[in-house]
Protein backbone atom coordinates (compact mmCIF):
# COMPACT_ATOMS: atom_id res chain seq x y z
CA UNK A 1 0.00 0.00 0.00
CA UNK A 2 1.39 3.41 -0.98
CA UNK A 3 2.22 5.80 1.86
CA UNK A 4 -0.41 8.49 2.28
CA UNK A 5 1.03 12.01 1.83
CA UNK A 6 1.41 14.21 4.90
CA UNK A 7 1.74 17.95 5.47
CA UNK A 8 5.50 17.39 5.73
CA UNK A 9 5.50 15.90 2.22
CA UNK A 10 3.49 18.84 0.88
CA UNK A 11 5.82 21.34 2.53
CA UNK A 12 8.87 19.69 0.99
CA UNK A 13 7.30 19.69 -2.48
CA UNK A 14 6.09 23.30 -2.24
CA UNK A 15 9.28 24.58 -0.61
CA UNK A 16 7.52 25.93 2.50
CA UNK A 17 7.27 25.04 6.17
CA UNK A 18 4.79 22.56 7.60
CA UNK A 19 3.26 25.46 9.55
CA UNK A 20 2.53 27.29 6.28
CA UNK A 21 0.95 24.15 4.80
CA UNK A 22 -1.30 23.88 7.85
CA UNK A 23 -2.36 27.54 7.61
CA UNK A 24 -3.34 27.07 3.96
CA UNK A 25 -5.06 23.68 4.16
CA UNK A 26 -6.92 24.54 7.37
CA UNK A 27 -8.02 27.88 5.89
CA UNK A 28 -6.88 29.74 9.00
CA UNK A 29 -8.46 33.22 8.94
CA UNK A 30 -6.15 36.26 8.78
CA UNK A 31 -3.14 34.08 8.01
CA UNK A 32 -0.55 36.19 6.21
CA UNK A 33 0.30 33.81 3.41
CA UNK A 34 1.05 35.25 -0.02
CA UNK A 35 -1.39 34.20 -2.72
CA UNK A 36 1.42 32.70 -4.80
CA UNK A 37 2.55 30.62 -1.81
CA UNK A 38 -1.01 29.54 -1.09
CA UNK A 39 -1.46 28.40 -4.67
CA UNK A 40 1.84 26.50 -4.59
CA UNK A 41 0.74 24.62 -1.48
CA UNK A 42 -2.63 23.72 -2.99
CA UNK A 43 -0.98 22.52 -6.21
CA UNK A 44 1.49 20.39 -4.23
CA UNK A 45 -1.34 18.89 -2.17
CA UNK A 46 -3.30 18.09 -5.31
CA UNK A 47 -0.26 16.57 -7.05
CA UNK A 48 0.40 14.31 -4.06
CA UNK A 49 -3.25 13.27 -3.79
CA UNK A 50 -3.69 14.78 -0.34
CA UNK A 51 -7.28 15.00 0.84
CA UNK A 52 -7.87 16.84 4.08
CA UNK A 53 -10.06 14.81 6.39
CA UNK A 54 -9.93 11.63 4.29
CA UNK A 55 -6.33 10.50 4.60
CA UNK A 56 -6.53 9.02 8.10
CA UNK A 57 -7.43 5.45 8.97
CA UNK A 58 -9.32 4.72 12.18
CA UNK A 59 -8.66 1.17 13.46
CA UNK A 60 -11.87 -0.85 13.34
CA UNK A 61 -11.20 -2.58 16.66
CA UNK A 62 -10.89 0.70 18.56
CA UNK A 63 -13.45 3.03 20.11
CA UNK A 64 -13.42 6.35 18.28
CA UNK A 65 -11.83 8.15 21.20
CA UNK A 66 -8.37 9.64 21.74
CA UNK A 67 -7.24 10.48 25.25
CA UNK A 68 -5.39 13.74 25.88
CA UNK A 69 -3.54 13.72 29.19
CA UNK A 70 -2.27 17.20 30.07
CA UNK A 71 -0.45 18.27 33.21
CA UNK A 72 -2.02 21.73 33.59
CA UNK A 73 -4.74 23.88 32.03
CA UNK A 74 -5.05 26.96 34.26
CA UNK A 75 -1.61 28.57 34.58
CA UNK A 76 -1.32 29.80 30.97
CA UNK A 77 -3.64 30.27 27.97
CA UNK A 78 -1.71 27.71 25.90
CA UNK A 79 -3.68 24.63 26.95
CA UNK A 80 -6.60 25.73 24.78
CA UNK A 81 -4.52 25.47 21.60
CA UNK A 82 -3.55 21.87 22.42
CA UNK A 83 -7.11 20.84 23.22
CA UNK A 84 -8.76 22.63 20.28
CA UNK A 85 -6.13 21.56 17.76
CA UNK A 86 -6.52 17.91 18.76
CA UNK A 87 -10.31 18.14 18.91
CA UNK A 88 -10.65 19.75 15.47
CA UNK A 89 -8.28 17.33 13.73
CA UNK A 90 -9.97 14.32 15.34
CA UNK A 91 -13.45 15.62 14.50
CA UNK A 92 -12.60 15.40 10.80
CA UNK A 93 -12.72 11.62 11.28
CA UNK A 94 -15.68 11.64 13.67
CA UNK A 95 -13.30 10.88 16.53
CA UNK A 96 -13.76 12.37 20.01
CA UNK A 97 -10.92 13.70 22.18
CA UNK A 98 -11.35 13.05 25.90
CA UNK A 99 -9.22 15.50 27.92
CA UNK A 100 -7.86 14.71 31.38
CA UNK A 101 -6.04 17.34 33.44
CA UNK A 102 -3.77 15.21 35.64
CA UNK A 103 -1.35 17.80 37.08
CA UNK A 104 1.30 15.14 36.56
CA UNK A 105 -0.18 13.10 39.42
CA UNK A 106 0.47 9.36 38.83
CA UNK A 107 -2.82 8.44 40.51
CA UNK A 108 -4.86 10.71 38.23
CA UNK A 109 -2.94 9.47 35.19
CA UNK A 110 -3.72 5.87 36.21
CA UNK A 111 -7.44 6.62 36.57
CA UNK A 112 -7.53 8.25 33.13
CA UNK A 113 -5.72 5.29 31.58
CA UNK A 114 -8.09 2.84 33.28
CA UNK A 115 -10.98 4.47 31.48
CA UNK A 116 -9.22 4.76 28.11
CA UNK A 117 -7.93 1.18 28.13
CA UNK A 118 -11.28 -0.20 29.23
CA UNK A 119 -12.90 1.35 26.17
CA UNK A 120 -10.08 0.37 23.78
CA UNK A 121 -9.36 3.94 22.75
CA UNK A 122 -7.34 4.71 19.63
CA UNK A 123 -4.42 6.10 21.60
CA UNK A 124 -3.09 8.79 23.93
CA UNK A 125 -1.60 12.25 23.54
CA UNK A 126 0.69 12.68 26.56
CA UNK A 127 0.96 16.47 26.82
CA UNK A 128 2.93 19.04 28.80
CA UNK A 129 2.39 22.80 28.93
CA UNK A 130 6.15 23.36 29.23
CA UNK A 131 8.56 21.84 26.71
CA UNK A 132 10.55 19.36 28.76
CA UNK A 133 11.74 15.77 29.13
CA UNK A 134 9.13 13.57 30.78
CA UNK A 135 8.59 9.99 31.96
CA UNK A 136 5.18 8.72 30.85
CA UNK A 137 3.48 5.95 32.84
CA UNK A 138 4.86 2.49 32.08
CA UNK A 139 1.40 1.37 30.97
CA UNK A 140 1.61 3.58 27.90
CA UNK A 141 4.17 1.15 26.45
CA UNK A 142 1.21 -0.98 25.35
CA UNK A 143 -0.87 1.94 24.03
CA UNK A 144 -0.33 3.95 20.81
CA UNK A 145 1.09 7.16 22.27
CA UNK A 146 2.46 10.46 21.01
CA UNK A 147 4.17 12.87 23.40
CA UNK A 148 3.16 16.48 22.78
CA UNK A 149 5.45 19.33 23.86
CA UNK A 150 7.57 16.84 25.78
CA UNK A 151 9.77 13.82 25.07
CA UNK A 152 11.33 10.86 26.82
CA UNK A 153 15.08 10.40 27.00
CA UNK A 154 14.92 6.75 25.96
CA UNK A 155 13.08 7.60 22.72
CA UNK A 156 10.35 5.08 23.39
CA UNK A 157 7.62 7.30 21.98
CA UNK A 158 7.32 9.66 19.02
CA UNK A 159 7.10 13.26 20.10
CA UNK A 160 6.35 16.69 18.67
CA UNK A 161 7.85 19.92 20.03
CA UNK A 162 8.17 23.54 18.84
CA UNK A 163 11.26 24.56 16.88
CA UNK A 164 12.26 27.19 19.44
CA UNK A 165 15.81 27.59 18.12
CA UNK A 166 14.69 28.55 14.63
CA UNK A 167 11.98 30.74 16.17
CA UNK A 168 14.60 32.65 18.17
CA UNK A 169 16.69 32.91 15.02
CA UNK A 170 13.76 34.32 13.01
CA UNK A 171 12.94 36.89 15.70
CA UNK A 172 16.53 38.12 15.91
CA UNK A 173 17.04 38.10 12.15
CA UNK A 174 13.97 40.29 11.67
CA UNK A 175 15.70 42.94 13.79
CA UNK A 176 19.01 42.46 11.96
CA UNK A 177 17.30 42.88 8.59
CA UNK A 178 15.85 46.16 9.84
CA UNK A 179 19.38 47.44 10.48
CA UNK A 180 19.77 46.80 14.21
CA UNK A 181 23.11 45.57 15.52
CA UNK A 182 22.85 46.23 19.26
CA UNK A 183 20.04 43.81 20.07
CA UNK A 184 19.29 42.89 23.68
CA UNK A 185 17.70 39.60 24.64
CA UNK A 186 15.35 39.48 27.61
CA UNK A 187 15.87 35.80 28.32
CA UNK A 188 13.63 33.48 30.28
CA UNK A 189 14.69 31.61 33.38
CA UNK A 190 17.67 29.33 32.79
CA UNK A 191 15.83 26.14 33.81
CA UNK A 192 13.24 26.57 31.05
CA UNK A 193 14.24 24.53 28.00
CA UNK A 194 12.48 26.93 25.65
CA UNK A 195 14.50 29.79 27.13
CA UNK A 196 17.75 28.01 26.37
CA UNK A 197 16.64 27.18 22.83
CA UNK A 198 15.44 30.70 21.98
CA UNK A 199 18.68 32.20 23.28
CA UNK A 200 20.59 29.74 21.12
CA UNK A 201 18.62 30.95 18.10
CA UNK A 202 19.43 34.55 19.05
CA UNK A 203 23.14 33.75 19.20
CA UNK A 204 23.07 31.86 15.92
CA UNK A 205 21.38 34.74 14.11
CA UNK A 206 23.97 37.23 15.34
CA UNK A 207 26.77 34.88 14.30
CA UNK A 208 25.26 34.44 10.84
CA UNK A 209 25.27 38.21 10.38
CA UNK A 210 28.85 38.58 11.76
CA UNK A 211 27.58 40.56 14.74
CA UNK A 212 29.58 39.89 17.93
CA UNK A 213 27.53 38.73 20.91
CA UNK A 214 27.58 41.27 23.74
CA UNK A 215 27.01 39.09 26.79
CA UNK A 216 25.89 42.09 28.83
CA UNK A 217 22.88 42.48 26.50
CA UNK A 218 21.59 39.01 27.43
CA UNK A 219 19.54 39.49 30.58
CA UNK A 220 18.08 36.24 31.97
CA UNK A 221 15.74 35.57 34.81
CA UNK A 222 12.25 36.54 33.82
CA UNK A 223 9.10 35.57 31.95
CA UNK A 224 6.50 37.96 33.41
CA UNK A 225 5.38 41.51 32.56
CA UNK A 226 7.09 42.94 35.69
CA UNK A 227 10.23 40.99 34.78
CA UNK A 228 10.33 42.47 31.30
CA UNK A 229 9.67 45.94 32.70
CA UNK A 230 12.52 45.73 35.22
CA UNK A 231 15.07 44.30 32.77
CA UNK A 232 14.24 46.98 30.20
CA UNK A 233 14.69 49.71 32.83
CA UNK A 234 18.18 48.38 33.46
CA UNK A 235 18.94 48.44 29.74
CA UNK A 236 17.80 52.07 29.50
CA UNK A 237 20.12 53.07 32.35
CA UNK A 238 23.16 52.01 30.35
CA UNK A 239 25.33 54.66 28.66
CA UNK A 240 25.08 52.59 25.46
CA UNK A 241 21.55 51.14 25.42
CA UNK A 242 20.48 48.75 22.65
CA UNK A 243 18.33 49.86 19.75
CA UNK A 244 16.22 46.69 19.76
CA UNK A 245 14.96 43.97 22.09
CA UNK A 246 14.07 40.34 21.48
CA UNK A 247 11.97 39.20 24.43
CA UNK A 248 11.66 35.56 25.51
CA UNK A 249 7.88 35.90 25.40
CA UNK A 250 5.13 38.41 24.71
CA UNK A 251 4.59 39.11 28.40
CA UNK A 252 8.15 40.35 28.80
CA UNK A 253 7.66 42.40 25.63
CA UNK A 254 4.61 44.05 27.24
CA UNK A 255 6.81 44.92 30.22
CA UNK A 256 9.36 46.43 27.85
CA UNK A 257 6.62 48.57 26.28
CA UNK A 258 5.71 49.85 29.76
CA UNK A 259 9.30 50.71 30.70
CA UNK A 260 9.83 52.63 27.47
CA UNK A 261 6.55 54.52 27.84
CA UNK A 262 7.49 55.54 31.40
CA UNK A 263 10.69 57.06 30.00
CA UNK A 264 8.82 58.93 27.31
CA UNK A 265 10.21 56.63 24.60
CA UNK A 266 8.26 55.10 21.74
CA UNK A 267 8.05 51.76 19.95
CA UNK A 268 9.42 51.41 17.30
CA UNK A 269 10.81 54.95 16.85
CA UNK A 270 13.14 54.71 19.86
CA UNK A 271 13.26 50.94 20.38
CA UNK A 272 12.21 48.01 18.21
CA UNK A 273 10.76 44.97 19.98
CA UNK A 274 9.99 41.37 19.00
CA UNK A 275 8.20 38.91 21.28
CA UNK A 276 7.48 35.19 21.21
CA UNK A 277 4.30 33.06 21.65
CA UNK A 278 1.78 35.24 19.77
CA UNK A 279 -0.56 35.59 22.73
CA UNK A 280 -3.96 37.10 21.92
CA UNK A 281 -3.03 40.48 23.39
CA UNK A 282 0.05 40.95 21.20
CA UNK A 283 -2.01 42.07 18.19
CA UNK A 284 -3.74 44.75 20.29
CA UNK A 285 -0.72 46.48 21.76
CA UNK A 286 0.07 50.00 20.58
CA UNK A 287 1.78 49.44 18.21
CA UNK A 288 0.89 45.77 17.51
CA UNK A 289 3.75 43.48 18.49
CA UNK A 290 5.84 41.56 15.98
CA UNK A 291 6.14 38.10 17.46
CA UNK A 292 6.73 34.40 16.81
CA UNK A 293 3.96 31.82 16.83
CA UNK A 294 4.10 29.00 19.35
CA UNK A 295 2.54 26.26 17.18
CA UNK A 296 0.68 24.29 19.86
CA UNK A 297 -2.42 23.83 17.72
CA UNK A 298 -0.42 22.45 14.78
CA UNK A 299 1.54 20.17 17.14
CA UNK A 300 -1.69 18.68 18.45
CA UNK A 301 -3.04 18.24 14.92
CA UNK A 302 0.13 16.41 13.86
CA UNK A 303 -0.04 14.15 16.91
CA UNK A 304 -3.67 13.18 16.23
CA UNK A 305 -2.83 12.47 12.60
CA UNK A 306 0.09 10.26 13.64
CA UNK A 307 -2.20 8.22 15.90
CA UNK A 308 -4.90 7.83 13.25
CA UNK A 309 -2.40 6.93 10.55
CA UNK A 310 -0.76 4.40 12.87
CA UNK A 311 2.64 5.82 11.90
CA UNK A 312 4.23 5.04 15.25
CA UNK A 313 7.59 3.30 14.69
CA UNK A 314 8.57 0.60 17.16
CA UNK A 315 12.25 1.55 17.33
CA UNK A 316 13.95 4.93 17.70
CA UNK A 317 10.80 7.05 17.30
CA UNK A 318 11.47 10.43 15.75
CA UNK A 319 11.09 13.82 17.39
CA UNK A 320 9.21 16.20 15.10
CA UNK A 321 9.87 19.91 15.43
CA UNK A 322 7.11 22.20 14.17
CA UNK A 323 8.27 25.54 12.82
CA UNK A 324 7.49 28.72 14.78
CA UNK A 325 6.63 31.31 12.09
CA UNK A 326 7.27 35.03 12.50
CA UNK A 327 4.22 37.32 12.52
CA UNK A 328 5.29 40.77 11.32
CA UNK A 329 3.37 43.69 12.78
CA UNK A 330 4.41 47.25 13.62
CA UNK A 331 6.95 47.06 16.47
CA UNK A 332 10.09 47.02 14.30
CA UNK A 333 11.53 50.24 12.91
CA UNK A 334 14.74 50.94 10.98
CA UNK A 335 17.96 50.60 12.96
CA UNK A 336 21.12 52.69 12.63
CA UNK A 337 22.61 50.38 9.97
CA UNK A 338 19.51 50.75 7.77
CA UNK A 339 19.41 54.53 8.37
CA UNK A 340 23.03 54.82 7.19
CA UNK A 341 22.20 52.88 4.02
CA UNK A 342 19.24 55.12 3.30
Amino acid sequence: MAKRPTMIDIGERAGVSQATVSLVLNRVPNARVAEATRQRVLEAADALGYRKGAQHHVPENRTRVIGLLIDEVTTTPFATAFIEGAREEAALQDVVVATFCTRGDPKLEALALDMLLQHQSIGVLYTSLITRPAEPPERLRDVPTVMVNCYDGKRLYPSVVPADVTGGYAATEALLKAGHRRIAHLAGENWIEASQARERGYRQALASWDVPVDETLIMPGGWTIPGGRELTRKLLQRPDPPTAIFAFNDRMAVGAYDALRQKGLRVPEDMSIVGFDDEDTSAYLDPPLTTVVLPHEEMARWAVGALLDEQLPAASPRRIKIECPLIERASIGPGPARAEQD
